[in-house]
């Protein structure tokens, strides 16, 4: 296959050695805290430089909470946290304005959405209605609260963490909720080493209080214009659309990816090449990236349940790649 190397160029006048080296420092001081774990700390930076949103769905206890702490920490941006519970309102996350009555006029206190990394704990376990909250902020970087819009931090990011549904207490999320999430991400238990690691250390908090800034805000935004610059073929990019295509024709799945869908894996495949040192595409990214951003997208015909990762790419991967 014949894919475009040539970078635009004010890519070319950057080091992308350099920007290697500070990614895995990154990835390595992140993995002091979270064990055995590297891939999926370059998925949540790949969610973040694509200015996307990330999605972590597993058991209670693995690690979900401390990694978007982490991420935070070691990215130089602000970070608040919401604890979602069946009772929360979606005033509770976007804010309310109170009546002062020393000065006779409503003044409205922000939510914890005024940040620039909000992590959304337990999502599923707040109603359909609170959920619903998240939708403008996560696609237009603003909020709507009795009628006037008000405006988002950048870089703003949301990560959120989903209870598996067989758990008691927890609401499915919608579609136009889960199709705002960037990736779809597990962590899963760690290998023995990493889980002997740290039995041994006694728990994550004596080596997150170690991390510090390696990046700021400033430097965040910058990057992700960087992957916005980073050069796609159009061969891949006809690539993408066939991959769209295929679900919108198979027998397999229920509905197709959306448009949405596809711009999000075209982003996606930026950010990884991105994150790897190069200012232009492979059909490697695109593959690599390909589960994480269609797996909680797309459901059996049969079941209307989600596909199994490895089914799905079993799948996917039977489209060519244009030569």
């Amino acid at each position: 296959m014949s894919v475009e190397k040539e970078p635009p160029k004010a890519a070319a006048q950057v080091n992308r050695t350099d920007l290697h080296t500070v990614f895995q420092e990154i990835v390595d001081q992140v993995g002091q805290v979270i064990f055995g774990k590297q891939e999926q700390i370059q998925l949540a930076l790949c969610a973040l430089f694509a200015q996307g949103h990330l999605l972590i769905e597993d058991i209670p206890g693995i690690g979900k909470t401390t990694l978007a702490k982490v991420l935070a920490d070691i990215l130089g941006l602000d970070f608040r946290r919401v604890q979602c519970t069946s009772d929360m309102l979606p005033g509770d996350i976007l804010g309310v304005s109170i009546f002062e009555q020393k000065t006779g006029k409503f003044n409205f206190h922000q939510g914890p959405i005024f940040t620039q990394v909000l992590l959304s704990d337990e999502i599923n376990r707040t109603t359909p209605k609170t959920q619903s909250a998240l939708l403008e902020a996560m696609e237009e970087l603003q909020v709507t609260i009795e009628g006037k819009t008000r405006p988002l931090e950048s870089p703003f990011f949301v990560i959120a963490t989903l209870n598996p549904m067989e758990q008691a207490g927890t609401f499915p999320l919608p579609e136009s909720q889960l199709d705002r999430f960037l990736f779809r991400i597990t962590l899963g238990y760690p290998d023995r080493s990493s889980e002997i690691k740290l039995l041994r250390s006694g728990g994550t908090q004596k080596n997150r209080e170690k991390i510090r800034p390696l990046l700021s805000p400033e430097k965040v935004i910058q990057y992700q214009q960087m992957v916005a610059e980073t050069h796609i073929s159009d061969t891949l990019v006809e690539y993408v659309q066939d991959l769209l295509d295929y679900t919108r024709t198979s027998p397999d799945f229920h509905t197709g990816l959306s448009p949405r869908a596809g711009l999000s894996l075209v982003r996606a495949s930026q950010a990884w090449a991105f994150i790897q040192g190069r200012d232009y595409c492979l059909p490697e990214d695109v593959q690599k990236v390909l589960p994480f951003v269609a797996a909680h997208r797309l459901h059996r015909i049969d079941s209307m349940a989600e596909m199994d990762t490895n089914k799905l790419m079993a799948l996917l991967l039977t489209v060519p790649v244009p030569a």
